[in-house]
């Protein structure tokens, strides 16, 4: 009787290990694939879509490239570093929300970051179903974020800021990358440190990229621009606009990349709108 008391225990003990590690594997099995990692690990350099040079504001295209509604994505920009994104499916996703920029309607997901007050909020609405802090409470953790919202699947890169007594703290800022209807889009919040190659290679590809362009604050436009370059997004929204520096900004470019100015207050794009060259796009009310 022990002996087969002591049989079932070491099968159930085996059993358990083998639920425990299948569900573990279903649970990996159900999280999203990084479409934005993977297209970028394949590709020696990043392949730009076909685009009008006429459509620059996304409102006018040809008749061949009419858009559906299932392919566009949204984005307003709201003020300071928010700006709101739509997806096809309706999801609204507010960045660097503090409550202060509000878009017209309550965000379904707010992300933010720690490094000034104007970029988070410790008391959002009630009715946001997620909020993203870019930071982790838990001192010497990084904030890891892998979700799917309808449409759209959200996840981040972290990044060090440095504090208000001069030195730097580890993990403080995440950039936060929107993946929906095959566009790839990032929002690189306070970014304070040029970015390195292993978080080049978890970022991947990105079709969209919010930079801040404040000159200091954040980077010196020198050090902002490197990273712009080096990520060769094929659409670039300015951000975090202080003054002057937005000139100085875009006139580090040269001709590598066209400058545009946003004549809606919404832009709309889709995979098949894209520029051809690298464009900087102005949104209005910067």
């Amino acid at each position: 009787m022990r002996l087969r008391a002591l049989a079932f225990g070491f099968l159930g003990g085996v059993s358990a290990l083998f639920l425990s590690a299948f569900t573990a594997a279903a649970q990996q099995a159900e999280m999203p694939i990084s479409q934005c990692q993977a297209i970028a690990q394949k590709l020696p350099g990043v392949t730009y879509a076909s685009f009008n040079p006429s459509g620059v504001q996304f409102a006018q295209a040809k008749k061949s490239l009419t858009l559906s509604e299932k392919e566009e994505v949204k984005i307003t920009f709201v003020g300071h570093s928010t700006y709101f994104i739509e997806t096809p499916e309706g999801v609204g996703i507010a960045t660097d929300y503090s409550g202060v920029y509000s878009p017209s309607r309550l965000p379904d997901v707010v992300t933010m970051n720690k490094a000034h007050s104007t970029h988070y909020t410790l008391q959002p609405e009630p009715g946001i179903q997620h909020v993203l802090h870019g930071w982790s409470d838990v001192p010497g953790e990084k904030a890891k974020h892998q979700l799917m919202v309808g449409d759209v699947y959200i996840r981040n890169v972290v990044s060090d800021i440095r504090d208000w007594g001069g030195g730097i703290e580890q993990n403080g800022n995440s950039i936060f990358i929107f993946e929906v209807a095959g566009l790839c889009i990032g929002h690189l919040g306070h970014l304070h440190f040029e970015l390195n190659e292993a978080q080049y290679t978890e970022i991947g590809r990105l079709d969209i990229l919010m930079v801040p362009v404040d000159g200091g604050l954040t980077m010196g436009a020198d050090s902002m621009s490197r990273v712009v370059q080096r990520l060769r997004s094929s659409l670039i929204l300015p951000m975090h606009r202080f003054g002057p520096p937005l000139d100085r900004f875009l006139g580090m470019f040269g001709t590598k990349f066209d400058i545009a100015f946003a004549k809606e207050k919404t832009l709309r794009v889709s995979m098949r709108s894209l520029p051809k060259k690298p464009t900087i796009l102005v949104p209005q009310g910067l």
